[in-house]
């Protein structure tokens, strides 16, 4: 289980809330609080992610550790955590729900969690109603567990309009003059003049928090020094390339980059020759997909004989139906799938680049007035 976890949130597929799965009593284990369940959660997210290799943030309650010892059905449970947080493989909070949030709002990395944190929608309104970034894991068949998309719901009807939106990102100072996310920020690495503070600190794998603009200076939320510009902030998109379901390969791409994928694309281009199997090869042009990333936006136009097909796979009903993805270019998003022949697809991750996040910050629209009549509650 120790190597699906990660002490760099850049290399995880998944945030855990891991207090909330320890304690989950659905989940394998009848004991009140118990390590077992994360395993289970460990093998539905391989399973999820079609990655036998998937990397996983935990994040939890200082109270899960310390405050519970003799609710854990096996006493190493708890010594087996304190190395955990020891080794930075569990970041160890007094409130693990707002670090869960803050990192799913800026990074778009996916939360497993039963949660639906009802009592965080006033200063998170994009809570509301949101089918895209959170993951609940259930049971399954033959004691396993399983991660299906979670809908949060509407708990309540607060009239939470476009302004409220704005003015939480308004107390981060990360709107400019016209009420539009700061991309200056958003898209800089940050590092606290303090060689102590590593909550900017990419290099050392722990930063994931967001500078608070103070008269137009970001600043450390520590320590309220200015904040020293540690230069852009990379833009990377990850992509998997699945074999009737099973992972042949990763690779990344570069913001900026164009990038050419097929049987023989040339240099610079992602070669499928030996990672696909002949017999489906034939299907395959020799640049079959263009890929360009341009200012955090990543398109998609198809290049090949033969043809492509694409499908978004985030939401609630889980993925969608299979279109043709034509001459058009088209934009790429998180969890969008590209079939090249059949039971050879190229999949994006879901991270998404700190642009499409500022672009989500304005898309996001609160849910019509009366809707929670219509919603189930949590």
């Amino acid at each position: 289980m120790e190597e699906h976890l990660t002490t760099d949130f850049e290399a995880a597929c998944f945030l855990v809330d891991l207090s909330n799965i320890v304690r989950n009593r659905g989940l394998g284990d009848p004991g009140a609080r118990s390590l077992r369940r994360l395993a289970l959660v460990v093998d539905a997210a391989k399973r999820f992610a079609r990655d036998p290799d998937v990397q996983l943030y935990l994040v939890a309650d200082r109270s899960l550790r310390l405050g519970g010892r003799r609710e854990f059905t096996d006493p190493a449970d708890v010594r087996l955590l304190g190395r955990w947080v020891e080794a930075g493989l569990v970041e160890e909070l007094a409130d693990a729900d707002d670090r869960l949030l803050e990192l799913c709002k800026h990074t778009g990395i996916p939360v497993i969690t039963g949660d639906r944190f009802r009592g965080h929608r006033d200063e998170h309104p994009w809570l509301q109603g949101n089918t895209d970034d959170f993951l609940e894991p259930v049971p399954g068949a033959h004691g396993a567990v399983e991660l299906v998309p979670a809908d949060l719901g509407v708990p309540s009807a607060l009239d939470i309009s476009r302004k409220a939106e704005e003015d939480v990102l308004k107390k981060m100072g990360l709107l400019g003059p016209r009420r539009t996310p700061r991309f200056d920020v958003v898209s800089r690495n940050w590092r606290c003049p303090d060689d102590r503070c590593t909550l900017y600190d990419t290099r050392r794998g722990t930063a994931a928090l967001l500078p608070r603009v103070i008269g137009g200076v970001p600043r450390c939320q520590s320590h309220g020094s200015h904040l020293i510009d540690d230069g852009p902030r990379t833009a990377t998109v990850q992509l998997k390339l699945l074999v009737q379901g099973e992972l042949r390969g990763r690779f990344t791409l570069e913001d900026g980059s164009t990038v050419h994928v097929g049987r023989a694309p040339g240099e610079g281009g992602i070669a499928l020759l030996g990672l696909v199997p002949k017999e489906r090869m034939a299907g395959i042009s020799r640049t079959h997909v263009e890929l360009r990333v341009t200012g955090g936006i990543v398109r998609v136009r198809d290049r090949s004989t033969y043809g492509t097909r694409w499908r978004p796979t985030t939401g609630r009903s889980g993925p969608g139906p299979w279109q043709e993805l034509g001459g058009v270019e088209r934009q790429y998003r998180g969890g969008d799938e590209l079939q090249l022949v059949e039971g050879v697809v190229l999949a994006r991750s879901g991270r998404r680049f700190p642009t499409e996040l500022a672009q989500e910050w304005q898309r996001r629209r609160p849910p019509p007035p009366g809707a929670a009549a219509e919603t189930r509650m949590y």
